[in-house]
């Protein structure tokens, strides 16, 4: 599978559309509506924090449409920046005959 070019951070998808200067909420109002803390939410805006499986069933419940969409955009980012870091590299385990 071809992984997207610097994807999203799904704070930044929340800043675009749903928080947007101009017509969109503001950072406390969201935070009330999914119920969670106002220092929380800008976490994720920010990119600080990543959106976890309780958080992306209560933008899915406010926002509509699912909370996988939530969590394979969180993934997809979290892949691509790993894929970017050094790391060691790894033998392959040989499968016993």
């Amino acid at each position: 599978m071809t992984r997207m070019h610097n994807p999203l951070h799904p704070g930044e998808v929340l800043a675009d559309t749903v928080l947007r200067t101009g017509g969109g909420l503001t950072v406390t109002g969201l935070a009330k509506r999914l119920r969670i803390s106002r220092v929380a939410l800008p976490r994720v805006v920010n990119g600080r924090a990543a959106v976890s499986a309780e958080l992306a069933l209560r933008l899915a419940a406010a926002l509509g449409g699912s909370a996988e969409s939530w969590l394979n955009m969180q993934v997809t980012y979290d892949l691509w920046r790993a894929e970017k870091r050094r790391r060691p590299k790894i033998a392959r385990l040989c499968e016993a005959a």
